[in-house]
């Protein structure tokens, strides 16, 4: 049995997901939900019913009596999380906050590929404090080679007048880009600024040990650091005090001594929990990348509580609640405590499981390389600013390199 204590120790932050949709109004071709070969997704209900929805906020109020979380945030996904309609959307909103400002404060977030966001939507999205998280990866000319409706037409400028719209409304915006291999990063970094943007999310594309050797025979060793480096040697030139570029922010905290905000960084617990459309308890959802259902625990929120992850599926209550591995070939690198093997699906083969550093090793280092050069902060010394402010596992890591 799952005790109290266990639950209260390793279960009290989670963020919960709650994809109230299961289709998308786009076809992004690197999506790792439609095409990267998880077709869970097809037996789900376009929409999740109000039954279900009630019965996800009623499982994340329990946790949270139960776990005394501080403060829940509560993202709306999906699929394309908007195409449930303005009137179901507020309604949603509605009973998160009902439900749960009782308990503990509620932070409500919505990641939307910016479609549909109109005047009105924006005034709801407003209305309910909502934070939005806006896919868009930069141009038209590099956006719409990537994200295309099912008609084959690309979304640009719907996601550009989006961005507009929420601007006006000052709406917490934070754009989430997909790296584009053989795209200059700078132009696309550039559009962003150019576009008032002040929060960035360059994300490394969802690939495994398993599928990522035609990328490297096409665009080398290090497409992710090709692309990224000149942004942040324009970054840390011009944009440091006005833009949050979150790649470079995090790798800048652990250098510094402090611990990631970031899921790719520093092996952390994935404390993630998703809810399906049709009420299915997921761990992190990326896993799909990794094989078919994955990602699934076998528990649903009709049925269970989310403590019975723990119970119910042995591998994610590794992954979420007692931590994996540092890969066996990072224990000679000397970010072994600062990246830690990069983000759990990038790491995954057939062959060896999660017992792999991150397909995006070489890109890490020579962003880790540049930042410390900019920086002025050797390994060593990370490792004494951890040490200071108590951060596990260094005082034995601290002794072999001084050694």
């Amino acid at each position: 049995m799952f005790s109290n204590t266990v639950f209260a120790n390793h279960v009290s932050e989670l963020q919960f997901i709650i994809k109230v949709t299961s289709r998308c109004n786009l076809n992004c071709s690197y999506c790792y939900v439609y095409n990267k070969g998880d077709t869970s997704w097809i037996k789900r209900p376009h929409v999740m019913s109000n039954e279900v929805f009630d019965a996800a906020v009623e499982r994340i109020r329990r946790h949270c009596l139960r776990s005394g979380q501080q403060t829940v945030r509560v993202t709306l996904h999906g699929g394309e999380p908007l195409l449930i309609g303005k009137e179901r959307f507020a309604a949603f909103c509605r009973t998160i906050q009902k439900e749960l400002k009782e308990v503990c404060p509620v932070e409500i977030s919505l990641q939307t590929n910016g479609v549909l966001v109109d005047e009105e939507w924006a005034d709801l999205i407003s209305q309910y404090g909502v934070s939005v998280g806006l896919s868009l990866d930069g141009p038209s000319s590099i956006h719409d080679r990537f994200r295309l409706d099912h008609n084959g037409k690309g979304s640009h400028n719907q996601v550009e007048r989006a961005l507009s719209i929420l601007g006006t409304r000052k709406i917490p915006v934070q754009v989430l880009c997909v790296i584009q291999f053989g795209t200059r990063g700078l132009d696309v970094h550039r559009y962003f600024v150019g576009q008032g943007v002040k929060r960035i999310n360059y994300l490394l594309p969802d690939f495994t040990h398993d599928t990522i050797a035609p990328i490297r025979e096409a665009f080398g060793a290090t497409p992710c650091a090709d692309y990224l480096l000149p942004i942040l040697e324009h970054w840390w030139a011009n944009d440091t005090s006005d833009v949050l570029v979150s790649i470079f922010w995090n790798v800048a905290r652990v250098i510094l001594g402090g611990t990631t905000q970031i899921d790719f960084l520093g092996n952390p617990l994935y404390q993630y929990v998703f809810v399906e459309a049709d009420g299915c308890i997921e761990g992190l959802d990326v896993l799909r990348v990794c094989g078919e259902n994955l990602s699934m625990t076998g528990l649903n929120v009709q049925n269970h509580d989310f403590s019975s992850i723990a119970e119910q599926s042995p591998m994610h209550e590794q992954i979420m609640f007692k931590g994996i591995d540092l890969p066996s070939a990072c224990e000679s690198c000397p970010e072994k405590l600062t990246c830690a093997g990069g983000y759990l699906p990038h790491r995954f083969s057939r062959e060896q499981g999660f017992d792999n550093p991150t397909v995006w090793c070489e890109d890490m280092k020579l962003i880790f390389a540049k930042l410390r050069q900019l920086l002025n902060v050797p390994v060593e010394e990370t490792l004494l600013r951890r040490k200071a402010l108590c951060i596990p596992e260094v005082s034995n890591v601290l002794e072999s390199v001084i050694d």
